[in-house]
Order: C-alpha cells, then sequence, then structure tokens
C-alpha cells in the first residue's frame, strides 16, 4: 500500500533541522564496562535499525549493520555514543559494574514455576515493606551520588541520553544506541507547538517509516492493569512481526510500529506502574526536571527501544522482538484529551503514521486485534476509522458474572451492541461512536484543513471549553463530553473526502466495568449527558453529508442513518415515560379481569390491589431519585440507590410476570388453534400486539446472538440484565439529567506541579556558548541496583488499600445525605398518608363500616381532622385567656374582634394591640377576643 505521508516536517519549514553535525549532539553518559567477550549475534531474524545518513535532507540513506563496525562513525544523528568523545569531560569519575543477577531467558509470557514462592501468614505485609524500603533506600543512594554536569543545548532544548540498565541491554546489541540508550527529552512547550520548538523523536531522527502509532492513555492505573495492557500490545507487535509472507510486516515490522505511552500528572502516576517502565528501560530516577532555563516543563519524554516483557509480579523475560517505546509523562494532569493532544498534536507530526491506535490502560485486546484493525485500513482505502468489539473482563470462568449482577447486566448490554448495533451502523457507513478505549483512525483523515477546522480541531475543542475560559453554553460543554462521537461525526462528514466508519468483529478487547453502583452511576452519568447531547448537533447538522464527497448512494444511505438516529433520539428522550406506561398498560391490563386475575394465585381479585400498591411504588421511587439525583453525589447516597434499583427490579419482574400471563392467556392452547397462524394473527389483537413485540424484541436477542454464534450471554447475563434495566432508564436518565451543570469527566485531583525535581540552569560554558548546569546520576552501579530494587518490589503484592474519602468531601456527603434524607422523610409521610387516605382499599373499608346519613357521606379521618382542630383551637385560646390575665404576653397580641367601647374595627380585622396599655386606653372597660 503506497505510503502517503511525508517523512520529513521540517523539510520546508526548518531545513537547518536537525543539523547534519555532531557539534551539537546530545550528551552521551556512558560508563566504563568491564572486558567482555566479542559479542554474538542474537537476533538473527531482524535486521539491524536503519541509520540516517543526512538528517538535513527528506532522502535517507541505510545501511546494512556490521556487528563488528563502529556504529558511531556510519551515523550523524543529533546524539552520539563514544565515552572518549567531546563529552568526556562529563564522566570525571571511573565507576565499576554492580553484578546483578542477569535477566532470566523465559519464553515469552511464559509464567516462572513455583513464582512467586508461598508466603506465610502474616509476613506478606511485612516482606511488602521491606522491599519498598529497599526500593527506597537504592532511589535515595542514587539521587544522592548525583553530580552537576554542564549539557549543551540542543536546539535551545535539553536532551539527554542516558545509558539503560545493564542486564536489560539485548545480546549482540551493545552497539546499537536506541538499544542501550535511554532518551530524555524536557519538554517546555504546549503540545500543539512542540514541532514548532524543534524538538525531535528518535523514529523521526532515524528515518523511519511508521505505519502503526498506538497511543495508551492512563491516569493512576496500577501495575496490574498496565501490565495487561502493555503484554498485550506486545504480543500483538510479535504476532506482526511473525507474518513473513506479508510486504508490510515480517522480521523488521517492529520497526514500523510505535508505542507511546501518556500519563496524566507526574503526580498522580503510579509508583509501581513506575517500576514496571523501569523493568522494561523506559524510565529512570533522577534524570527528569521541572524546570529548564527558568521555563517550566510540560512533560518529561523518555524513548527507548525495549526488548523486555515485565510482569505484574516483577518477573522479567526476553521479548519476541525489540518495541519502539515513547513514554510521555506530563508534569501537570490535565485529563483524557490533552493526553491525546500530546500524541496527534506533538508526536504525530513527527512520526507521520498511517494508522493510530487508542488505547486505554486496563484494556486488554487479543493477539491479533490490532492486525485485524489494520487490515481494515489496508484493504480499504476509504476507511478513516474502525472499532472491534470491546467485551467485558469476565475473570477466570466468567467469575464476575456470578460474583456481580451489575458486571454480568453490563456484560449483556455491551455483547448486544456489538451484535445488533454496530454491525447495522457499519454497514450505513458511519458508527455513532468509536469507543476510546479501543479504536483507531487513519491519520490522514483526521488532520484540519487549510482553514485550521476539521476532525481534531472539533475533537480537542472541548478541552479549552471545560477548562473554565470558555464562554460556550451548556449545550456545547455536555456535547462534548461525548468527544469521541464529536469526531466520528467530523470524520463522515469531512468535505470531499468521503471517509466511512467500519467495526471489525474479528478485533477484539477486554476491559474493566465498574462493578459498584456509585461508580457505574459517575461514569454513565458523562456518557449518557454527552451521547444525548451530541445526538441532537449531529441530527440537526445532517445535511453536511451532503457536501463530504461521498457518492450519490451511501449519501442517500446516510440519510436514511440520520433518519433513525432521530427517531432513536426521540424514544430515547422520552424513554422515562415510555417504560412507566409499559409497566401500566401490562399490569393493568393482567388485572382487569377478576376471572382471569394475574395474581388469583395470592386470593381472588388481588390484582387491582397489588397493581396499585406497586403503580404507587414506582412513583415514590422516582420521586426518591429526583431528590437524591439533585443534591447527592452517588457515592453519598449509595444505600438508597441500592435500594432503588432492587425495588425496580421489582417491578419489573411484576411488569415481566403479567406479559408472560397476558401471553399465555392469549394464544390458544390447543394444536388446532395453531393451525391457521395468520387468521390467529389477524383475529387476536392481544396475540398480536404483545406476543409479537415481546418476540421482536427479546426474540432478536435469541436470534441475533446465535446468528453471530455467541449465544453464551443469553444464559449468564440476560436475567441480570433485565433485573438492572428499569435502573439503566429511571436512574441512570434521571442522574444524568439532574446533573446537567457537572461538564467535568469525574476526575480528580489537582492540576498543579510538584516541583520536587530541581531545574536545570543555564550558564556559560568554557566557549561562551550557552549551557545547561543539571544533576544527574554518576555511577551505573547506582541504576542497576535501583533496576533490581524495582524488581524486588514489584514481586511482593502490596497491601490492597481501599478507595477512601477525604474528610471534606465526607463531610460535605454526610450532610447532603442528611438533608436528602430529611426531606425524603418529611415529603414521604405526608405522601404516604394522602396515599392511604385515598386508596382503593381504605375508600372501601370506609363504605363498609361507616354509617352514610341520606344527604352524605362523610369519611371518618375528614371528621377526626375537624374535630382535632376544633379541640386544638379550644385549647389555644385558653392558654392565651390565661397568659392575658396574669400579663404573661410580653409585647403584643393579634385580636380578630374587638369589644371595647369606641372601637368601631371591622369584625375579621387583624391588628395589634400593646398589651402594656390594655388597661387605660379604653378606661379599662371591655374585652379583646380571638373569636
Amino acid at each position: 500500500m503506497a505510503y502517503r505521508q511525508q517523512h520529513d516536517p521540517y523539510a520546508n519549514a526548518y531545513p537547518d533541522h536537525p543539523p547534519a553535525s555532531i557539534h551539537n549532539a546530545a550528551p552521551n553518559y556512558t560508563y566504563p564496562q568491564p572486558a567482555q567477550p566479542a559479542p554474538q549475534q542474537h537476533y538473527q531474524d531482524y535486521a539491524q535499525p536503519e541509520v540516517q545518513q543526512n538528517y538535513g535532507h527528506p532522502e535517507y540513506v541505510q545501511h546494512d549493520y556490521d556487528p563488528q563496525a563502529n556504529w558511531e562513525t556510519k551515523s550523524t544523528k543529533s546524539y552520539q555514543s563514544s565515552y572518549t568523545g567531546s563529552q568526556v569531560h562529563l564522566n570525571p569519575h571511573q565507576m565499576t559494574q554492580v553484578a546483578v543477577p542477569p535477566m532470566p531467558a523465559l519464553p515469552y509470557q511464559q509464567p516462572m514455576v513455583n513464582y512467586p514462592p508461598q508466603q506465610r501468614p502474616g509476613m506478606l505485609h511485612a516482606q511488602s515493606s521491606q522491599s519498598s524500603a529497599g526500593w527506597s533506600t537504592a532511589r535515595d543512594k542514587l539521587m544522592k551520588r548525583r553530580s552537576v554536569r554542564q549539557v549543551e543545548l540542543q536546539q535551545g532544548n535539553l536532551v539527554l541520553d542516558m545509558q539503560v540498565p545493564s542486564h536489560i541491554v539485548p545480546k549482540g546489541m551493545d552497539n546499537i544506541e536506541e538499544m542501550t540508550k535511554l532518551r530524555y527529552t524536557a519538554a517546555t512547550c504546549d503540545p500543539d507547538d512542540f514541532m514548532r520548538e524543534k524538538y525531535t523523536l528518535r523514529p523521526y531522527l532515524l528515518g523511519r517509516r511508521t505505519e502503526l502509532f498506538i497511543v495508551m492513555t492512563m491516569y493512576n492505573e496500577d501495575e496490574v492493569l498496565f501490565t495487561r495492557t502493555m503484554n498485550a500490545v506486545l504480543k500483538n507487535i510479535a504476532h506482526l512481526c511473525s507474518r513473513n509472507k506479508s510486504k508490510m510486516w515480517g522480521p523488521e515490522g517492529w520497526k514500523k510500529v510505535v508505542v507511546c505511552v501518556v500519563s496524566d500528572g507526574r503526580s498522580k502516576i503510579n509508583k509501581r506502574t513506575l517500576q514496571v517502565l523501569t523493568l522494561m528501560g523506559c524510565y529512570q530516577e533522577g534524570i527528569a526536571k521541572d524546570s529548564i532555563a527558568g521555563k517550566d516543563v510540560t512533560a518529561h519524554i523518555f524513548e527507548y527501544t525495549s526488548n523486555v516483557v515485565v510482569t505484574e509480579r516483577g518477573e522479567v523475560s526476553q521479548g519476541a522482538c525489540p518495541v519502539q517505546i515513547i513514554f510521555c509523562l506530563k508534569e501537570q494532569n490535565k485529563k483524557k484529551l490533552n493526553s491525546h493532544r500530546w500524541f496527534f498534536n506533538a508526536f504525530g507530526p513527527l512520526v507521520q503514521p498511517n494508522v493510530c491506535i487508542l488505547l486505554d490502560v486496563g484494556t486488554k485486546p487479543t493477539g491479533t486485534s490490532i492486525y485485524e484493525l489494520w487490515k481494515c485500513f489496508d484493504k480499504h482505502s476509504g476507511v478513516g476509522g474502525a472499532c472491534g468489539e470491546i467485551c467485558v473482563d469476565t475473570g477466570k470462568g466468567c467469575g464476575l458474572l456470578f460474583k456481580s449482577p451489575l458486571a454480568a447486566s453490563q456484560n449483556f448490554e455491551y455483547k448486544m451492541s456489538n451484535i445488533l448495533d454496530k454491525p447495522l451502523e457499519s454497514v450505513f457507513g458511519y458508527i455513532s461512536v468509536l469507543p476510546g478505549a479501543f479504536s483507531a483512525y487513519r491519520y490522514k483523515a483526521l488532520q484540519n484543513g487549510p482553514d485550521g477546522k476539521g476532525p481534531l480541531a472539533s475533537y480537542f475543542k472541548g478541552e479549552t471549553m471545560h477548562g473554565g475560559s470558555s464562554n460556550a453554553g451548556l449545550f456545547e460543554r455536555n456535547m462534548y463530553l461525548a468527544e469521541d462521537r464529536i469526531l466520528c461525526f467530523e470524520i463522515v462528514t469531512k468535505r470531499r473526502e468521503a471517509w466511512v466508519l467500519k467495526y471489525v468483529k474479528s478485533a477484539k478487547a477486554s476491559t474493566d466495568v465498574p462493578t459498584s453502583v456509585p461508580e457505574f452511576i459517575s461514569q454513565r452519568r458523562r456518557w449518557l449527558n454527552g451521547s444525548l447531547f451530541a445526538s441532537v448537533h449531529a441530527t440537526v447538522f445532517w445535511f453536511r453529508i451532503w457536501t463530504s464527497g461521498q457518492n450519490f448512494f451511501r449519501k442517500i444511505i446516510l440519510q436514511i442513518e440520520f433518519i433513525y438516529n432521530a427517531i432513536q433520539l426521540i424514544f430515547t428522550w422520552t424513554s422515562l415515560a415510555n417504560f412507566y406506561l409499559a409497566f401500566f398498560f401490562l399490569v393493568s391490563s393482567a388485572t382487569a379481569d377478576v376471572d382471569s386475575d394475574a395474581f388469583n394465585f395470592l386470593a381472588r381479585g388481588a390484582g387491582p390491589e397489588v397493581f396499585e400498591v406497586f403503580l404507587k411504588l414506582y412513583l415514590g421511587l422516582l420521586f426518591i431519585i429526583l431528590v437524591c439525583s439533585l443534591g447527592n453525589r452517588p457515592q453519598g447516597s449509595k444505600w438508597t440507590y441500592i435500594v432503588c434499583i432492587c425495588l425496580f427490579g421489582l417491578c419489573n419482574v411484576i411488569t415481566l410476570w403479567c406479559a408472560g400471563y397476558t401471553v399465555y392467556m392469549a394464544v390458544p392452547h390447543t394444536v388446532a388453534g395453531w393451525k391457521d397462524f395468520p387468521h390467529l394473527v389477524e383475529t387476536n389483537a392481544t396475540f398480536r400486539d404483545i406476543v409479537i413485540s415481546l418476540a421482536a424484541t427479546y426474540g432478536l436477542y435469541l436470534f441475533g446472538s446465535i446468528i453471530h454464534l455467541e449465544p453464551w450471554h443469553m444464559f449468564t447475563s440476560f436475567v441480570q440484565y433485565m433485573f438492572f434495566l428499569p435502573s439503566y432508564v429511571n436512574i441512570l436518565m434521571m442522574y444524568a439529567m439532574c446533573n446537567l451543570h457537572d461538564v467535568t469527566w469525574g476526575t480528580k485531583g489537582d492540576n498543579g506541579s510538584a516541583k520536587d525535581l530541581g531545574g536545570a540552569k543555564k550558564v556559560k560554558g568554557e566557549g561562551g556558548q550557552d549551557v545547561l548546569e543539571v544533576e544527574l546520576p554518576t555511577a551505573r552501579e547506582d541504576v542497576d541496583q535501583l533496576w533490581s530494587a524495582s524488581r524486588t518490589a514489584l514481586s511482593f503484592k502490596p497491601p490492597e488499600e481501599k478507595e477512601h474519602r477525604d474528610a471534606a468531601t465526607k463531610q460535605a456527603d454526610h450532610d447532603r445525605n442528611s438533608r436528602t434524607n430529611v426531606v425524603l422523610a418529611w415529603v414521604g409521610t405526608n405522601i404516604l398518608m394522602i396515599l392511604v387516605f385515598t386508596s382503593t382499599a381504605f375508600t372501601k373499608w370506609v363504605k363498609d363500616h361507616v354509617t352514610s346519613t341520606s344527604d352524605a357521606t362523610f369519611n371518618p379521618y375528614l371528621t377526626f381532622l375537624f374535630y382535632a382542630l376544633v379541640e386544638v383551637r379550644m385549647e389555644n385560646g385558653k392558654v392565651r385567656r390565661k397568659e392575658m390575665q396574669r400579663g404573661d404576653l410580653p409585647f403584643v397580641m393579634t385580636y380578630r374582634k374587638c369589644h371595647f367601647p369606641g372601637c368601631h374595627s371591622p369584625p375579621g380585622y387583624l391588628g395589634t394591640l400593646p398589651l402594656t396599655e390594655r388597661e387605660g386606653l379604653w378606661g379599662g372597660k371591655g374585652r379583646l377576643s380571638t373569636q
């Protein structure tokens, strides 16, 4: 397939960048090595990396690798490797290499035998603490033994090449820079200015053609989730390299793949995840700086071609092939969109990929999923985006489905979406959303137009919109919560380019789903709000498909899909009423006839009472959810939501029972009655309306699952889904609509900088040029010891730490929950009285037990209320009269009728009279009355 991208984005804009001269080379920090035997060629299946001969020209000259030749003599890269070169003054000390056990040569992803050893009770926590202390000791030693060095600027930027731990360097690759040196770049600019500020990346410097650019975004995920995703990606790259007959891939296929890990916030990243990256060679302590010549660092970029696989327990084995990895550690927490902006706008113009793969850490693609996605783009040049099937990670033996009904319901929802929705939309050519957790885009389709408008501009519009500096309205801010939906719409409607979106069934990836109610509600709040307003946006701007460059028949098909989406949007908006009305009519029809009452098994004629109870229960639950949604976080009203979910599920059980009973009563009970089926449908309205509608819904679920050869979720998750279905409609929609003002992603923490790394100070060097003074590690043995300490720390599982709310949040949740409980108790008590004394059962009891007069029938509660008011008023008058006689009333009294001589106030006049003057005002004669 023709490679459409330019290799050298600097060729026109910056003809002198990067320079071909080595005088501005980035400093190399190498350590004296003990005498070693001549290296043996280890990777016989992979040719050595291509070397760029001249960076000032877009054409690259490549050479075959000679393992006995000097690597530096064939490369004029902007960094050099010789220890005795121009940077010899930076290595004043002779250092010895620490003796560290070599990396075990294990097969790829093969578990270690009897590892880890069994722990005695009570020892796990102590050993974990000791291992953590050992890592801290090794790190402190490395930090204390750093020395100040002068480093030349590279196009005004700090770029360092540091040697990686000795035992992860592959055999026979000792002279290959990308496998022996960790390249660190301290970026002090915005992602959009990365290329303009003349920063570089190794794939660009090596002149490699990048076919796949994979991004893994993370926040504070632990080592378990990180290794799950990273090892799955490594397995996919190994599969690409194993395709020997492919024109694109094969043994050297790893050179065409770049993996980019973007972590959102240095203070938020999980420390054990950093230890995994340390074992892979993609991160080192003591190198990063938080300011460069007075400029704050925005991102720390580490580049290394790693050849190791690390498990969550610190087991290190040799990978099937090298992998080019870029680790971007953002200094501040600026959310996922900003991470994608580093990927697309900062690194993309340099890497110039053909296809971009988006992954969230925690998502685990199967061994060939990435290849399957890429193949869709390779076979169809008009595909601008694609996605695979995201399924729920059900654990070993689908154990999660049986332990968590909530996870099982989501499993059914995911499966039916992948069976019914995605394939249908793929046929039309427009998939409403390509999930950001696992999707792919053609890089060319994402580019903006000459006017600066386009898919990426719209995609990143939400970042500034939610940053507090935008004057956008609530509709637009909610719409950009679903930025992935906006991106899909912009790609398909991009002017005159005719891109389509596809669903690839063979590409699968598993992901974790929320298993707690608060987390589930918070997640769906953003999904529902964003999808609703993004759907409205797409429906309103349907006419843009006519300028998209599609052929006429594709435009007609897309027009039909937009009409279908508009109808679906109407049903989504009225889903609350539709579900209630379905409940109302199904239950009422099943309990209308005393002889065929669906609840006659309880008592004859019990149906109307059951219907009335559950009808009022349903309305009461809606009111409770409304009150909780308006004032409380789900974490603060956890048990209220759980109780409501259970009661809504009970209501749905009643609904399904009534529907099934109605179907049973409607269908013929003899074989003869089924012989003339068309006549049955024509004459039996109940059968036609209920049976066929139910079959069209639930029967379609079963039929679609069978023809996709995946019916198992119908047996493991269908019941749980039906139980949670009312909560999906009532609770999730109610909470989402009541929190439209919340346009955040639900994340977490501050976005400040820690400022604990130290800075690089600009000074004048010996030759008068500007140099930076930085503190860097001085002994390779310190790096090796820290690597071993990281491996040991990971081998012990840390004690489980439950997430706790901070004191202020916990107190706020408690206060809101108390307020909600008081409101619900007050309103609920009053509503309960109304429901009880207006119920059919009470009015029937009154009719049977209260004597009726000839002219009226009095409700006994109304009689009680009248007499109670009279008694209260009389007692109040007695008390006030006694207080007046004693003179105990301090200031004023209110009267309705004045009996003093000379007073002409009309009856019913409401006024005040000072009590201190009551005796002499009218000569002490007369009286006041409240009557």
